[in-house]
């Protein structure tokens, strides 16, 4: 990658007072891999097979690899204004410790948005991810978003609560949608409008 390349893509950081999204680095590698093995990340947000079995969690070359990845997808959204595959590290402000991550699943040529995130144990039940969600959002807001959806699987009571409190609206259920372990599980569905968000957001995403 181009010192140019690295120069724009580290300018991407969207920060409140509580957390802030910068872009990953290869030296985020290791806690990848380590998040990647916790048992609800690997649930909720980790790839599966058809049946709904787990693959293993990443090595650090595979983790650097994803990481390498995430960051050709951030210099094509330089280019292209698209934000589709942008992915962001999430931070504590005070501590400067990673916690988590958030990014655009898709960006459609409708301009509907669709995100995700998560959160390790030692960053859950602070309200980081509320404000992670809120911080993405509100950028992609600015970005032209015409709506930006989440989903949750049944049962994710937290994370459906993440998407509550940043000012989601659920607006229905896919029944047996997805699918853990051989089990089919129902997904629920979230979504946010920009005629609706000002009101809503607790805090202001700021890019730097």
């Amino acid at each position: 990658m181009t010192g140019a390349a690295d120069e724009s893509t580290a300018s991407q950081v969207l920060s409140d007072a509580q957390v802030v999204l910068r872009p990953w680095t290869r030296e985020d590698a290791r806690f990848l891999v380590e998040a990647s093995a916790d048992p609800a990340i690997r649930e909720y947000n980790g790839d599966h097979d058809r049946q709904g079995r787990p693959v293993p969690p990443p090595s650090t070359a595979q983790a650097q690899a994803m990481i390498a990845k995430f960051r050709e997808h951030l210099d094509v959204f330089t280019v292209s204004g698209i934000p589709t595959g942008v992915v962001f590290l999430i931070e504590d402000a005070e501590s400067g410790d990673p916690i988590g991550c958030c990014g655009v699943d898709s960006w459609t040529g409708e301009d509907v948005a669709q995100i995700g995130y998560w959160l390790v144990p030692g960053g859950r039940g602070r309200g980081h991810a509320t404000r992670a969600v809120v911080l993405l959002t509100t950028w992609l807001f600015v970005l032209g978003a015409a709506r930006v959806v989440l989903t949750v699987v049944a049962g994710n009571e937290s994370s459906a609560a993440v998407a509550r409190r940043a000012g989601f609206v659920h607006e229905g259920t896919m029944r047996s949608h997805a699918v853990w372990q051989g089990r089919r599980r129902d997904v629920l569905w979230f979504a946010a409008l920009p005629s609706e968000w000002p009101s809503r957001t607790p805090g202001r995403a700021l890019l730097t």
